[in-house]
């Protein structure tokens, strides 16, 4: 199965920054627009790979095994 780059892109700068904000800054996108990328890409693979809440995001189990997969 193929992803999207930019959605596979999106979920590291997320998931390496540990927020939309943040990643959203070090992309120069918006925070919605790797929210909906990672939820794209959620929704592909069938596994939610970020705990969200309202002060954080952390990678999951499955999220973290992508990170390490992707290097």
């Amino acid at each position: 199965m193929k992803y999207d780059a930019g959605d596979l892109g999106a979920f590291v700068a997320v998931a390496r920054t540990r927020g939309f904000r943040d990643a959203a800054r070090l992309t120069g996108g918006s925070a919605s627009g790797l929210s909906d990328a990672v939820r794209r890409l959620e929704e592909k693979i069938g596994v939610r790979l970020l705990n969200r809440t309202t002060r954080s995001v952390t990678p999951t189990e499955a999220g973290r095994a992508l990170l390490d997969r992707l290097g």
